[in-house]
């Protein structure tokens, strides 16, 4: 007869492996779109949530920016101390992958609040060599008033020069945002140029170079093509005197035309989606909004020719 702990042992392992299964059959056979969302969009996802609903809905990937509330990674629980192997684990299971760490640094910042800066884009590199991850996402972001353009433009520079410096020895590439002042592919390319590292790479946002940057796709694709490795796409449309963020395909932003331009050009990236729900919690919530990007952009990768990932 077989012994009553080795039986229990037997059905607890059955057991979890009935109420686990359909989510570890799923990740495993079924095909994912290079798809991925930016937890910008879901502030208040806790980690556990996180995962259950880029798994449910077909999500490839997710990009860290915040973690429930908490926004330096380096303090969420579940990406650091004893979870962190844990959670690659979760992460490896599900067929999930980090596109890439989203930090808040600021090259363009001067005194304290630039060795902050310098100190958080560091600890991410860090993070993301534990965790694997290829990208850290760090802004150029402002050129404040008063202050002569060369002389941010060469800070900038500067910056970026001494995270890559400490990116390369971690085997991660910081990718800078096309964001804020830096929106024109022009100045992107130029700050590029100058950090002159293998280490440094582009994040195309490709809705402020359409909205701020006044560049159709095609024209920032042919100044910044080979050196983007990752992308945030979303829709807009005028509000007043401002712009609101709507679900993808109903505003103004040419969100198909910037997926046929990188899908025609071989961008082996993904399609991020980065929803500022974070920053303005008047938009849709990311259970409309998620699940609604998941079709339209599936829908539009099938039209422009790109394949499943390979399982």
């Amino acid at each position: 007869m077989q012994p009553l702990t080795t039986r229990r042992t037997f059905l607890t392992t059955l057991t979890a492996g009935i109420f686990a299964g359909p989510a570890l059959l799923r990740a495993r056979t079924s095909a994912r779109y290079p798809i991925a969302f930016s937890t910008l969009g879901c502030p208040s996802w806790t980690w556990k949530t996180i995962l259950d609903q880029a798994d449910r809905l077909g999500y490839a990937a997710i990009e860290l920016r915040g973690v429930a509330g908490e926004m330096d990674l380096t303090k969420v629980p579940e990406l650091s101390g004893s979870q962190l192997q844990a959670t690659k684990k979760g992460l490896d299971a599900l067929g999930i992958a980090v596109s890439d760490l989203g930090a808040s640094a600021a090259m363009h910042q001067t005194g304290d609040a630039r060795a902050k800066a310098l100190d958080e884009g560091r600890r991410f590199i860090d993070l993301a060599h534990e965790m694997s991850v290829k990208y850290v996402r760090v802004f150029g972001d402002s050129i404040p008033a008063g202050e002569p353009r060369d002389a941010v433009l060469a800070r900038v520079v500067e910056g970026f020069q001494q995270l890559c410096s400490h990116a390369a020895r971690a085997g991660v590439t910081v990718i800078m945002e096309s964001h804020g002042d830096f929106t024109h592919s022009g100045d992107i390319e130029w700050i590029r140029a100058h950090v002159g590292s293998d280490a440094f790479a582009i994040l195309w946002d490709a809705h402020h170079t359409f909205v701020e940057g006044q560049e159709q796709p095609a024209d920032t694709w042919r100044v910044l093509g080979p050196w983007i490795r990752h992308t945030h796409l979303k829709d807009s449309k005028p509000a007043g005197s401002d712009r609101r963020y709507v679900l993808t395909g109903t505003g103004e932003v040419p969100v198909k035309t910037q997926v046929e331009v990188l899908a025609g050009a071989g961008y082996k990236g993904y399609y991020c989606f980065e929803w500022e729900k974070k920053w303005h919690p008047e938009i849709e919530e990311p259970e409309v909004a998620f699940p609604h990007y998941a079709r339209v952009m599936t829908d539009y990768l099938k039209q422009a020719g790109v394949k499943p990932l390979s399982l």
